[in-house]
């Protein structure tokens, strides 16, 4: 089992099993969602439990997607595709140890121009 929380506690998670490897995100949206690039693992539904959720804030990014923050510190946790039978959690908001290691790295043309990718994983353009 691997636990989590946002930043002051307020919102907190467990998630049952193993870890699939993470991915880097660096579009546009998720950068300006975390103040970064996201680095999140995505996991299967019914492997998650969620409490505080009446701290738990859901903002609608796209017709696909709604991201879920802390409504009282504002910690980055949940990429939710509603469509689909998994959610991603942010890897910064997992106790550790996680025991997985990033896996590659997407959205790379629209990353942010103030670093640099030089880990040697995996970069998809798109």
């Amino acid at each position: 089992m691997h636990k989590g929380s946002c930043l002051c506690g307020g919102v907190r998670f467990e998630v049952q099993g193993e870890l699939p490897a993470p991915n880097a995100c660096h579009c546009s949206m998720c950068r300006k969602h975390t103040g970064h690039y996201e680095a999140g693992t995505d996991v299967p539904r019914s492997a998650v439990t969620i409490t505080g959720q009446d701290n738990l804030t859901w903002f609608r990014s796209s017709e696909k997607v709604k991201r879920g923050f802390c409504s009282i510190c504002g910690s980055s946790l949940f990429f939710d595709p509603p469509a689909l039978d998994w959610i991603g959690i942010m890897m910064g908001a997992f106790d550790t140890p996680t025991n997985t290691k990033l896996a590659y790295h997407i959205f790379v043309a629209d990353k942010g121009d103030y670093y640099d990718i030089t880990d040697g994983l995996p970069q998809n353009l798109q």
